[in-house]
């Protein structure tokens, strides 16, 4: 066969398939939007989305040929998808809370229980009053780490003194950016308490917010149960995948599913859905077949479906609806409309409009390592379903041999799914957590009849009729089944080198995997091959050395880079943001050595010199602490503002809080002869752009 009729052939065999490209355009649309450096007019976005969808439409009409209408149908998906996400970044705009000089007080309604952080148990407040702020400057929501042993729980009216300060902005240049995400979960402001919460009188909350404070108070009612059967152990485990609350999760068990690849178990997402939904809709059909005046009656999978779509939104209430919860339910949802309107299930076809739902109502999400683990996931899963062979049905076959065809049927699709899954995920994850877990396709396969045969559906019997006192055996049942998974993920943990650290690639390189993975997926025939290169872009692309210094948000916390490792200059404070930007650059992390430094309560400075000084003092240093910083080291970080400089600076580079105001961290990379000490910054700031998560209010009175 020539060249030219093979290249006719393939193209005519994706008839069918370029629409498919539409929520892919309308995708980058989106993430084209949220890249912008500063915050675009909107009116702009919009002439240009009328001006596109116009011209497809008038293209249509005039029967051009199907070239230009694909070419238009793309440019109007991406037109729509520019406009969708700045439309949405307008309707989520909501007060950030500014940086206070001294504490404040917040009284409110405590709406959820969030997950646990380092310091402590962590609440969703919805505030009415914070002193020093006005109602317009007040935040929707707030996040806070509360002192008392036990979180508050939803529905109570607290009062609490604490630290108020914006959402986080990331731990170093092109790290995932929290206050975008906080931005559009309109949570303007995060606090820490500096004592236990009092009970605070304050005036009825409206109607919508008691009726969600209600819904957390029973979801928080049954994650309590739920830990009183099973213990805290596989309790804790267990209200994670149930209800989303991960207060009793232990951190160190959170690390070894983590390092076993099996973390993913523990958000409740696509897999949690397709389970719970799945049992529901197979559970009513095996009922309905065996009651045969009512399937001589009624289209028992039509009757599946809609148990298959009850439970899904009763576990998305129940789990409290988090962004990826939302996203899996709508995908799950619309495959069983699908099976309502006699329509394919699983196609690429439903996972393209399934897509286009959740950036519609979600364009942030085409942002998050969940959306884009998902559904690559999901579109790779696909391909293999539609390239996998249809094998006839045996005719009189023996029960042994059938036992023995389908049981190495299903270990190989097993295998097959966990490998494909992994391969298309595994980008995001190199890429955004900087891990691999080498033996997580190992975990998961072991994992994967427990967790989808036992765990959840025991856990979504017990959830339903744990309120009745009912729920008891299956709760049992999966305990059980949750400590074996905990000893497999254990196990593969322990293994040597199960964990590597893998350093990002530069930004550009994530969108061209994901495009190279969705070409293998979206592309039929021997082709989509070509998109391999571009799916392994991550793991093969050249990574550039890493900056010589890292100075933490605020001048806190700094790091260097030294033989290959980042040595800290603080061991033990910001940890997080060390261990992020560690990751990113793909170093190993060792504390600074006790010699050679002098250290005391406000500032940390090399013997004779070395590459960083630190000053964290919320005082300014008098001259004469200034003049020892800037002659034991290149650079200077001082905390506070910087009026005036002894000679001793001169030539140093010297960092005060009006630069980390400004910028937030930085890396500083050194260019050219040591002793010209100079230096190439790049700020938080100058990737994060001025969008509106990055934009801060004043205070009255500072």
């Amino acid at each position: 066969m020539r060249i030219g009729d093979f290249l006719s052939a393939q193209i005519a065999a994706q008839n069918l398939r370029w629409r498919l490209w539409s929520p892919v355009a309308f995708g980058g649309g989106c993430a084209t939007c949220f890249a912008f450096r500063s915050e675009p007019p909107v009116w702009p976005l919009l002439v240009f989305a009328v001006l596109a969808s116009g011209g497809w439409l008038i293209g249509r009409r005039l029967h051009l040929a199907r070239v230009w209408s694909l070419i238009l149908l793309v440019l109007t998906c991406f037109a729509l998808g520019l406009a969708a996400a700045k439309l949405r970044t307008d309707a989520m705009t909501a007060p950030i809370a500014p940086v206070l000089e001294r504490p404040t007080v917040i009284e409110g309604w405590v709406v959820d229980v969030d997950s646990p952080g380092s310091a402590g148990p962590r609440v969703i407040i919805a505030p009415v009053r914070i002193r020093g702020l006005t109602p317009e400057q007040t935040p929707v929501r707030i996040r806070a780490t509360v002192r008392d042993a036990a979180p508050p729980e939803p529905g109570q009216a607290i009062r609490l003194f604490a630290i108020l300060n914006p959402p986080p902005a990331p731990a170093s240049p092109g790290a995932y950016d929290f206050g975008r995400t906080a931005f559009f979960q309109r949570i303007g402001g995060v606090a820490f308490g500096l004592g236990e919460t009092r009970p605070a009188v304050l005036p009825e909350a409206p109607l919508r917010l008691r009726m969600v404070m209600w819904v957390n108070a029973q979801r928080f009612d049954l994650a309590k149960r739920i830990v009183a059967r099973q213990g805290e152990r596989a309790g804790g485990v267990a209200a994670a995948m149930t209800t989303g609350h991960e207060a009793w999760l232990d951190p160190a068990e959170v690390d070894v599913m983590r390092d076993s690849g099996l973390a993913h178990i523990l958000s409740i997402s696509g897999l949690h859905m397709a389970v719970v939904g799945g049992f529901a809709f197979f559970l009513v059909r095996l009922v309905v077949a065996l009651w045969p005046w009512l399937a001589l009656r009624v289209s028992g999978k039509k009757v599946a479906a809609w148990a298959g779509l009850l439970a899904v939104g009763t576990y998305l209430i129940v789990s409290g609806a988090p962004p990826p919860a939302e996203r899996a339910a709508i995908t799950a949802s619309i495959a069983f409309l699908a099976v309502l309107l006699d329509r394919q299930a699983i196609t690429m076809h439903a996972l393209a409009v399934a897509a286009f739902a959740v950036l519609l109502m979600q364009p942030e999400a085409i942002v998050t390592p969940g959306f884009q683990m998902s559904f690559a996931a999901t579109a790779a899963l696909v391909a293999l379903v539609e390239a996998w062979p249809r094998r006839p049905r045996e005719i009189s076959a023996p029960l042994p041999i059938l036992i023995v065809q389908r049981t190495g049927a299903w270990i190989m699709a097993a295998v097959l799914a966990s490998l494909v899954a992994g391969a298309a995920t595994g980008p995001f994850a190199m890429q955004h957590f900087n891990r691999s877990a080498m033996y997580g396709l190992a975990a998961n396969l072991a994992t994967a009849p427990l967790s989808d045969f036992i765990i959840m559906p025991a856990l979504a019997l017990g959830a339903l009729l744990e309120p009745v006192g009912l729920g008891a055996p299956f709760l049992w049942l999966a305990s059980k089944g949750i400590e074996a998974m905990l000893a497999i993920g254990t196990w593969t943990a322990g293994l040597p080198g199960a964990v590597r650290t893998i350093a990002s690639a530069p930004d550009i390189v994530l969108p061209l995997a994901f495009l190279g993975i969705l070409f293998c997926c979206l592309w039929r025939g021997p082709l989509r091959w070509l998109g391999l290169p571009l799916a392994c872009a991550v793991l093969i692309w050249p990574r550039a050395a890493p900056p010589d210094v890292w100075i933490g948000d605020g001048g806190l916390q700094a790091a260097w880079v030294e033989d290959g490792r980042a040595v800290v200059a603080r061991p033990g404070v910001r940890q997080f943001a060390v261990d992020v930007w560690s990751r990113r650059r793909g170093l190993e992390v060792v504390d600074r050595p006790a010699e050679g430094w002098t250290c005391g309560r406000f500032s940390c400075a090399p013997e004779p010199s070395g590459p960083v000084a630190l000053w964290w003092g919320r005082r300014a240093p008098t001259a004469e602490q200034m003049d020892a910083l800037c002659r034991s080291s290149w650079v200077v970080s001082v905390r506070t503002v910087v009026t005036s400089l002894p000679e001793s600076c001169a030539g140093k580079l010297v960092l005060d809080g009006l630069d980390y105001a400004r910028g937030g961290a930085v890396e500083l990379k050194r260019e050219g002869p040591a002793a010209a000490n100079r230096w190439r910054a790049l700020w938080v700031s100058d990737v994060r752009g001025d969008r509106p998560w990055s934009r801060y209010g004043d205070a009255e009175g500072q």
